[in-house]
């Protein structure tokens, strides 16, 4: 969906549109509601409230599907769908066991494999509390920093009516924006792949 299409149905719908467009991309949702926030629309640390509860309750699902699920054939089904295999579901369990911390940065900053990598944690077992902790302070980071670039950039126009008569820029910034994000996940998600390999080429090793 462009992106003067999703502000105008956040300006329309305020806090209520957020809830279900959070659940579909919430990085992009958060920048455009950091954007407005700087224009009166959104309450900031309202705002910072909701996208860390939301991220939370997200991987708290991904985590009990895991948990609970992580042998039946639905999710069985659903990782193959993520590009995970068995081979490769081995390698991303030792990365959760042997360094949970970076596994859950670059997983949850990953683009496409994200859910797949937290499902896991929940398939491993990971402690509840660690995991709790480790994620509330990546959200912090990731969708504090989407909000505050967001409200930086909404404030250097100063009103609805300056977006609107510079819109061109408005679309083009926020889409430039929006491609070092993903260009940057798309980076990160190379990263995990490297590591799962690393730990093939451990394991080969060590046979």
């Amino acid at each position: 969906m462009p992106l003067d299409h999703i502000s105008t149905l956040i300006l329309e719908y305020r806090y209520w549109i957020l809830i279900p467009l959070s659940f579909v991309e919430g990085p992009i949702i958060a920048f455009i509601a950091g954007t407005l926030a700087s224009l009166g629309y959104f309450n900031i640390y309202a705002l910072a409230v909701f996208f860390l509860v939301r991220d939370v309750i997200v991987d708290l699902g991904m985590y009990a599907v895991g948990y609970w699920g992580g042998k039946r054939p639905f999710v069985q089904r659903w990782l193959t769908r993520w590009g995970i295999t068995e081979k490769e579901m081995g390698e991303i369990k030792h990365l959760w066991n042997k360094n949970a911390w970076k596994t859950m940065f670059f997983s949850k900053l990953s683009y496409g494999v994200a859910a797949a990598f937290i499902m896991i944690a929940g398939t491993v077992q990971m402690p509840l509390k660690k995991f709790l902790s480790y994620g509330f302070l990546i959200a912090i980071l990731h969708y504090g920093t989407l909000l505050v670039l967001g409200y930086y950039f909404g404030n250097s126009f100063g009103s609805v009516s300056g977006i609107l008569e510079n819109i061109q820029y408005v679309i083009g910034g926020g889409t430039l924006i929006l491609s070092v994000y993903f260009i940057g996940k798309f980076y990160i998600n190379k990263k995990m792949r490297e590591a799962e390999r690393a730990v093939e080429k451990e394991e080969a090793q060590e046979k």
